[in-house]
C-alpha cells in the first residue's frame, strides 16, 4: 500500500504497524538509553515503520532521501538482535 509520510513524501509499505515513539518499539533498555543519549527524541517516518519489522527478522527494504534516518533504523535493528553474551563477531556491515 502507498502512504504519505509527515513531510508529504509518498512511500510503499506492506507492514502496517507504526510506532509513534522509540519506547513503543519495545527495544532493550540499554538501546533506548543510547538512542535518547545520542539526541534522538521521536522516530522519523521511516524509523516508525522500519525498526520493528527489522527486529522481528523480517526483510526490510528502505528507500528515502538522505538524512531521514535509514542508517539509524538499520543500526537500531542490528543492536536489538545482538547477543551481548557472545564475544565473537555477530554482524558485518558493509
Amino acid at each position: 500500500m502507498t502512504r504519505l509520510g509527515p513531510n508529504g513524501q509518498e512511500f510503499f509499505t506492506s507492514y502496517d504497524e507504526v510506532c509513534e515513539s522509540f519506547d513503543a518499539m519495545r527495544l532493550q533498555e540499554n538501546i533506548l538509553r543510547g538512542i535518547y543519549a545520542y539526541g534522538f527524541e521521536k522516530p522519523s517516518a521511516i524509523q516508525q515503520r522500519g525498526i520493528v519489522p527489522f527486529c522481528k527478522v523480517l526483510d526490510v527494504i528502505q528507500q528515502a532521501q538522505s538524512g531521514i534516518g535509514k542508517t539509524a533504523t538499520f543500526c537500531f535493528g542490528v543492536l536489538q538482535q545482538l547477543d551481548y553474551n557472545i564475544v565473537q563477531c555477530q554482524v558485518n556491515m558493509l
